[in-house]
This record gives structure tokens, C-alpha cells and sequence, in this order.
């Protein structure tokens, strides 16, 4: 049998998402529960900030592919030792929880973060498994979308001890399997449990899905996705840098090559619901709405996108304040197609600290305008912001390039 829950070797998306972790003392499991996990790294009952810290590095070094569970059982009895830890359960049990926990959800959410690239998903029952649950040995060869909601409540580990996984599936994987389409999903039973019977802040009752474990009905990882989301910037991008013009002195730029032929039915008419646009503008971007996905530029640099691009803090959406929604399309191919893209440094005086700015610059033909339209897509630590508008006889397209030039399209 192996000696983790989590796979065979590390990979950077999992060793990345517990890095990310903040240290947390807690008296009890419940303390934290479900997704306030992606941001936490706790052992209950760990209530020193030394404990935890010690168990953290000795986590690492499991997940980073360096100890087995007998390693990690020796780093278990010295921290034990070392602080006159007094815990619950026996120790090859408490041991191991600990152990197979951490590295099966850290495993579990580096692979939500990689299986955003495949569109459908596949529920893997461990055969190896010496006593199956039995509605996880049901759920085995399930295959849905990768956006059902199925997924955020039974991705696993589903349980203490859970070996389960995800595969990803494309197309021709269905014709292979002799599907022509995903499966339909297996009707949900939410059952309430009681948890915390021995907590200092008492019991409570959660709903869950039936065959889960309490503590289990999230998608590890899910949470962190979403939240890498930028917000839009209350600004538009303006020519120049830090607001102002571009280097008067430079040297002379290339022409950016010819404008990419768009037909006028990519735009989008006006009058439409505020969702309709931020559904088309994710669509283009290859996501689907309601589901953060994973986007990679020309360049290899990866943007998260999801509805939360256009929602303000109280939750509404704000994709119609600038009046250019229509134009969103143009927006989303700029960051897939740009003529060139450009990086520089800003200085936030407000702030007192400096953001590396990211600009993506096109130009698009479309059908019907004399002039082409130029759109700019801008990405830094603070956020996101973009403008499309059609160029005038006092518009140049050279006040947008700033900065150092990290990629420039092609031309044959």
C-alpha cells in the first residue's frame, strides 16, 4: 500500500498552494472547516504558534517527496518531545491523519488548478482501497463537465483516509470510454451530522452530502482559485506611464503589424443584460460562467478569470458603467492575440510601493469602421483595466507603448 494519500510525486501547483498557507493554532479540528482551509495550515489542537510551526516544516518536507509516513512519524515523536504536546488518539493514528490529510488536499488542490485545462472530468476509485466506502465505489468512471456542480462538494479527498481521484477527460476520451456525452450526476442527500462534541465552543449541526465526511464537502483549492481573480481597477489605462506621456526622447518604434480582421458579428449589441456580456466576454476566453478557469497569454503568463472580474464588492455586476461593453470581445482576444505586449514599473505614490504593470496592445479591422479600434488590456498586483476605442486622426497607438517589449506578433 502506499504511503500517502496524495500520488505518486510533488508538482509545483501543489507544493504552491501549500506554501500559501498561513500558520494558525487552533484547540479543536472544527475550528476551521472546509474552505477556510486553502488559506489556513492548522493541527488540531496544535495551540502554539512553535507547534505549528514545527509540524509545517515537517509537512513540507513530506510534500516536497523528501519523507515517508515513517519519516514523518520520527519528526511526529520529536515535536511531540520537544514541546509536551498533549493530544488526542494514539499516535501511529494521529500521525497519519495528520500525514495523509495534508498531503492529500494540497494534492487535491494542485490538480483543480491543472485540470481546469481539460472540460470533463472523471470520478478515480482507488481498487487498492482495503475497506471502500460504498457510494465511492459508485461514483467510480462517473464523468461530468468540469463545471457541474458536482464537483465543488465531491472532489476528493471526500473523507478521512479517502484515496480517490479526479482524471481529465477531452472528447475523444468520451468516444473512447463509448460515451457520447458526460454523464448525469447522482442525485445529492444532504444528511445533517453534529461535529464538535468535545470543541471548547460546543457542538454544531452541518448539512453535507451523503458519503462525505464533515470537513470534506469542498473542493480543495476551489476557493484559492477564485480568489486569485483581480479586480477591475476603478481607472481606465491612460497612454504613458504612471499617468503619464511615454519617454519624449526614445527611439522610434515599429509600426505594430496590420490590424487582425474582425467581422461585426464578434461585436455585441447593446441594450443586452449585464450577465450576457460577461458570459460572452469569459466564453472568448474559452471559461465557463460561474467557473474560474486558468488562461495562459502568448507569452506563457497565466490570468484567472471568472465573473468576479466585473463584480464590485457587494457583489453586483459593473460591466456596463463605461458604456463599451459591446467592445468586450475585442478586449478578451487582445489578451489571446495581442500585437505586442509591454512591462513596466509603476510607482504608487498612495501606496508607497512599486507595481509591475503588464499591457497588452492590439489593433483590430473591424467591418463597417474606417478606423481601426485599439484595445488595451492592463494587468498589475492591483488589479485589472482595459480600453477599447477607434482611432482618431489624433490618437496614436504609440503612447500605449511603454515600458520594455516582452513580445511582439509575428507577421509572415
Amino acid at each position: 500500500m502506499p504511503n500517502a494519500a496524495y500520488g505518486s510525486l510533488p508538482f509545483a501547483e501543489q507544493s504552491e498552494f501549500f506554501r500559501r498557507k498561513l500558520n494558525l493554532p487552533t484547540d479543536g479540528w472544527t475550528d476551521i472547516y472546509t474552505r477556510e482551509h486553502d488559506w489556513a495550515f492548522v493541527v488540531a489542537g496544535a495551540n502554539r504558534d512553535a507547534i505549528v510551526a514545527d509540524f509545517r516544516e515537517a509537512v513540507e518536507k513530506a510534500i516536497g517527496g523528501g519523507s515517508t509516513l515513517e519519516d514523518f512519524r520520527k519528526d511526529f515523536d520529536r515535536i511531540v518531545a520537544t514541546h509536551g504536546w498533549d493530544y488526542n488518539g494514539g499516535r501511529n493514528w494521529r500521525s497519519r491523519v495528520i500525514y495523509d490529510t495534508n498531503l492529500a488536499t494540497s494534492y487535491a488542490a494542485g490538480r483543480w488548478q491543472q485540470l481546469q485545462a481539460a472540460p470533463y472530468w472523471q470520478y478515480d476509485h482507488q481498487d487498492w482501497v482495503e475497506n471502500p466506502r460504498p457510494l465511492h465505489v459508485s461514483w467510480d468512471g462517473l464523468v461530468l463537465e468540469r463545471e457541474n456542480p458536482f464537483w465543488q462538494t465531491h472532489f476528493p479527498p471526500n473523507g478521512w483516509g479517502c484515496h480517490c481521484k479526479v482524471k481529465g477527460l477531452w472528447p475523444r476520451d468520451l468516444q473512447r470510454l463509448g460515451k457520447s456525452g458526460p454523464d448525469q450526476a447522482p442525485a445529492v442527500n444532504l444528511v445533517e451530522r453534529t461535529i464538535g462534541q468535545r470543541s471548547i465552543n460546543g457542538p454544531r449541526t452541518v448539512r453535507l452530502p451523503e458519503g462525505i465526511d464533515p470537513g470534506f464537502e469542498y473542493a480543495p483549492g476551489s476557493n484559492r482559485l477564485r480568489s486569485a481573480i483581480p479586480p477591475e481597477r476603478p481607472d481606465p489605462p491612460i497612454p504613458g506611464s504612471a499617468g503619464g506621456p511615454g519617454l519624449p526622447n526614445r527611439l522610434p518604434l515599429d509600426p505594430l503589424p496590420p490590424p487582425l480582421p474582425v467581422p461585426a458579428s464578434d461585436l455585441l449589441p447593446p441594450g443586452l443584460p449585464p450577465q450576457q456580456y460577461v458570459d460572452a466576454y469569459l466564453g472568448a476566453l474559452g471559461a465557463e460562467p460561474g467557473v474560474p478557469a486558468i488562461v495562459r497569454d502568448v507569452i506563457g503568463e497565466r490570468l484567472v478569470v471568472g465573473q468576479e472580474l466585473f463584480t464590485d464588492a457587494k457583489g453586483n455586476l459593473k460591466v456596463t458603467k463605461r458604456g463599451r461593453e459591446q467592445y468586450l470581445p475585442l478586449l478578451a482576444r487582445t489578451l489571446l492575440e495581442p500585437d505586442e505586449i509591454w512591462a513596466r514599473l509603476e510607482w504608487m505614490h498612495s501606496q508607497a510601493r512599486a507595481v509591475v504593470r503588464r499591457r497588452y496592445v492590439a489593433r483590430f479591422a473591424v467591418e463597417g469602421e474606417e478606423a481601426p479600434a485599439l484595445a488595451v488590456f492592463e494587468l498589475g498586483a492591483d488589479g485589472w483595466s482595459g480600453v477599447t476605442t477607434f482611432q482618431g486622426a489624433t490618437q496614436s497607438e504609440e503612447e500605449w507603448r511603454v515600458g520594455v517589449l516582452l513580445y511582439r506578433r509575428m507577421v509572415d
